[in-house]
This record gives C-alpha cells, sequence and structure tokens, in this order.
C-alpha cells in the first residue's frame, strides 16, 4: 500500500502547464497576445517571412519577445500601479488574430492607462525596475519586490495627484540613465546615483526642471547608438549618446535639440541604431513608418531634419519604436522610402 502525504497532493494548475516558449505580441492600440514559437518556422536571410498579428490599419505591432509560458509580464499604469501575468495566462492566437486588449484582461481602474511593461524570468536581487514620472522624479527598486502580486495591481510607486508615470524599465544596477523634458533638456546619470527603495516610496529628483517642463521620457541605456529625439511640428534629430556627458542626479542637464517655433517642443525620445524602425502618429491621425538609416547623426544642440510633413495645426502626439520581427515582404529594409532632407 502506497501512503501519499498532503504536502506530495498539493500541485498548483501551474504545474500542468507545459514550459514552452511563446512569442508575445503588443499591439500599440493595447492588444496582446501569445502564440507557440514553432508557429514561426526558421527562414533564410532575405525570405518572405508570415505575418505575426493581424492589426487594423491605424494599429501596428509595437512590442514582441519571447517568453517561457512560466514567465511574467509585469504591467506599469501612470497611476504608478503594477499589474502581472503569466505568458500562459496572456489569451493564445493564431498568427493573423489580433488579440484582446489588454485592458479586458487586467483589472485597471477606470482612470488608469498602461505606460510600460517588462517581461521578466523571475524575481531576483540583482536586478531593478527604475520608474520615471513627469514630474522628474526617479525611482528604483528591487525586481523581487514584484513577486507577490495581487488581482487588483499592487502601488509600484506613490505619484501625486498632479503627476504620473511615463516609464518603467529593467536595469542590471549599473547603468546609465537620460532624462528628456519637453523643452528639450536631457540629464544623463549613473543608475548607481538612486538608490534601491521600497514598493510605497515615492522617489528621488532625477531632473531638476524650469517652470511649465516636464519629462517626456526615460532612457536606459543598453547599446551606446544614438539618441532620437522627435518634436511635437515633426522635426526630429539623431545625437550620439557619447555628446551626453554624465553629470549629477538632479541636475539640470544640457541641450537635447534646439528648439524654435518651427520645430515645437519634445514630445518623444528614443535610444536607436540604423537599423531601427520607427511609427510617428499625428494628432489628426497621420501615420509615417520611417527606418533610421535615412536620418543622420547629428551634433547634440543642433536643430535636426523634418520627420513628417504636417498640415495647419495637426501635431505629433506619439512615436514608437517598431519590434523586431521577421515578417518583412522582401526581408530587407521596407521602412520608409521617402528621403529626409534637412530644412
Amino acid at each position: 500500500t502506497e501512503i501519499y502525504t498532503a504536502a506530495e497532493e498539493k500541485f498548483s494548475i501551474e504545474d500542468l502547464i507545459v514550459d514552452e516558449e511563446m512569442v508575445i505580441t503588443i499591439s500599440h492600440a493595447g492588444y496582446i497576445k501569445r502564440l507557440s514559437a514553432t508557429a514561426y518556422k526558421r527562414q533564410g536571410r532575405g525570405g518572405k517571412g508570415v505575418t505575426g498579428m493581424k492589426t487594423k490599419d491605424e494599429d501596428f505591432v509595437e512590442g514582441m519577445f519571447i517568453a517561457s509560458t512560466h514567465h511574467y509580464i509585469l504591467f506599469f499604469t501612470d497611476k504608478g500601479r503594477c499589474y502581472w501575468l503569466k505568458v500562459y495566462e496572456v489569451p493564445e492566437g493564431g498568427r493573423a488574430t489580433k488579440g484582446r486588449q489588454i485592458s479586458n484582461i487586467l483589472e485597471l481602474k477606470a482612470d488608469e492607462k498602461i505606460a510600460a511593461y517588462i517581461a521578466v524570468k523571475e524575481f531576483d536581487d540583482q536586478h531593478f525596475v527604475v520608474m520615471a514620472t513627469s514630474s522628474g522624479v526617479i525611482k528604483k527598486t528591487a525586481l523581487s519586490v514584484f513577486s507577490n502580486p495581487r488581482k487588483a495591481g499592487i502601488i509600484a510607486a506613490s505619484v501625486d495627484d498632479k503627476d504620473y508615470l511615463i516609464e518603467a524599465k529593467l536595469t542590471d544596477g549599473t547603468e546609465d540613465v537620460i532624462l528628456v523634458t519637453r523643452q528639450g533638456q536631457a540629464c544623463r546619470f549613473h543608475e548607481s546615483d538612486v538608490r534601491s527603495m521600497g514598493r510605497t516610496a515615492g522617489g528621488v529628483r532625477g531632473i531638476t526642471l524650469e517652470k511649465k517642463d516636464y519629462v517626456i521620457g526615460m532612457v536606459v541605456v543598453k547599446r551606446e547608438g544614438s539618441l532620437l529625439t522627435i518634436c511635437d511640428r515633426g522635426y526630429g534629430k539623431r545625437s550620439d549618446i557619447a555628446d551626453y556627458r554624465v553629470t549629477r542626479r538632479g541636475g539640470k542637464g544640457v541641450i537635447s535639440m534646439k528648439l524654435t517655433d518651427k520645430t515645437g517642443e519634445l514630445v518623444a525620445v528614443k535610444e536607436v541604431v540604423d537599423s531601427d524602425e520607427l511609427m510617428i502618429i499625428s494628432t489628426e491621425g497621420q501615420v509615417i513608418r520611417l527606418t533610421l538609416k535615412n536620418v543622420r547623426v547629428m551634433g547634440r544642440a543642433t536643430q535636426g531634419v523634418r520627420l513628417i510633413n504636417l498640415d495647419g495645426k495637426d501635431k505629433v502626439v506619439d512615436v514608437a519604436r517598431l519590434a523586431a520581427k521577421d515578417d518583412e515582404e522582401n526581408g530587407t529594409d521596407n521602412g520608409i522610402v521617402e528621403e529626409v532632407t534637412e530644412e
């Protein structure tokens, strides 16, 4: 006769889930799905590829990454809350389906919007989540602190009522952070200048702002490529990240782009390399796809070039880096072919 103890009988639903590599896709409009990595057959360079996600005309794939069914995806909202899903909880769909709205899967509050997401394998003490708010506050919290989620979300950072979270990035504790403001200032500092804090802490000063200025983006330097800054009037510029000297946390920073009435103010900043592609979206629905090799690297304090032509009061409202993918029609540069010229 075999005797089983109560402890041996305990198991979770996760024990029944096969540990399998999945391709997770997230669209700009907030649709998410997972699909087995085996659905994407390996092809040689220049292959035609396959469709990775069906999207509406105005939507596009903004994030695509591979993760195990047992990995986690952390979602951070503008209110400073964190929600997470196991990858196997993400709805599974075919290559040509668009997936489900993230807001219909997570129990977001009515006034919350997803500001950032991070995929992780495990919650250790060697990695950190670095968060930034529009008022220039920076916060670093050990990844391990996020290991016990609640269905209704947990506090990731205490954010003031008039403030909001703009970004959250995963770091290893040794990287550089760049905060960039609406009026064109950029402050680069070592991540080590920010001490690790508990979940409910509010953070520390990352950059000192002038009146009416606010932070529009945060970059954690990973590739030492170039910094792309884009203005609301359609102008943009790439500058070498090495041109942004490391200063102390909380300083005013340096000029990232020369702003004029013609350029407007900054709306987005991205760390990019030549092979990256972007989508630029305007308030009136104009969308342009742009390959970065067509935008030359310029000096840090220069005005930049026109990236998108806008009519009347139309302005750039959002910019997203396209996910690296294998579904290009010809396997090579299929970005915009319009020549970018300086005015």
